[in-house]
């Protein structure tokens, strides 16, 4: 499937008449394929994913802005695609309610921008590893829902890529102005720390899912 710039892969949930659904969003240079891993290692037979390619790309893989510039345009049109992806999904069968967003780096700062922005709520979002694109502008510009918008983030205590100190700060200032952030930290670099983490995301993801 293809919704503007975005190619998408569906992979269905073993319980087929479930409508829960997670989408996906790599980092830098990554693609979908990046995440086949995923479904198998969460080990949630109800849910459904929807694998993403961003729309720019970027030596073999894709990119959600252009980071290296002005990272604004890219940002502002990926998050519009990512809107009509998600209305295009509620159209499809997946309720907004029950669809989770999960994003890592540049994928973690489009789920921020998604979790307070898009105008309806979801079931959840997760970002891992990323930072947020003008933090005091979004929450300005905040949709009415974002409050109750609810998110897991986690970050890497040795990220050397997107520094774990600065990530640290946004969250704080989101989480005084009202944003719901589930903040977790972990002994690790700019990746997934393995079953510790795994464990974390499943868990959110069941609660929110309340299965």
């Amino acid at each position: 499937m293809t919704t503007a710039s975005l190619t998408t892969e569906l992979l269905p949930a073993a319980e087929k008449d479930s409508r829960h659904l997670m989408v996906v969003l790599h980092g830098l240079g990554d693609s979908m394929d990046g995440f086949r891993w995923l479904p198998p290692a969460l080990k949630l037979p109800w849910l459904n994913y929807l694998l993403v390619n961003a729309p720019d790309d970027y030596y073999g893989g894709y990119s959600w802005y252009d980071y290296a510039a002005d990272a604004h345009p890219g940002v502002v049109r990926s998050r519009e695609l990512l809107f009509k992806l998600l209305d295009a999904q509620r159209a499809a069968g997946f309720p907004t309610e029950q669809t989770f967003l999960l994003g890592f780096s540049q994928g973690c700062l489009m789920s921020y921008e998604i979790g307070l922005r898009y105008p309806h709520q979801l079931a959840g979002l997760v970002g891992i590893s990323g930072y947020v694109h003008e933090p005091e502008k979004m929450l300005r510009e905040r949709s009415p829902v974002a409050d109750q918008q609810r998110h897991l983030i986690t970050h890497g205590t040795y990220d050397p890529v997107v520094p774990f100190a600065a990530s640290h700060e946004q969250m704080n200032l989101l989480k005084a102005e009202g944003i719901q952030i589930d903040w977790q930290e972990f002994r690790k670099e700019h990746t997934i720390a393995g079953e510790a983490e795994l464990t974390v995301i499943r868990e959110f993801v069941k609660r929110q899912a309340g299965r």
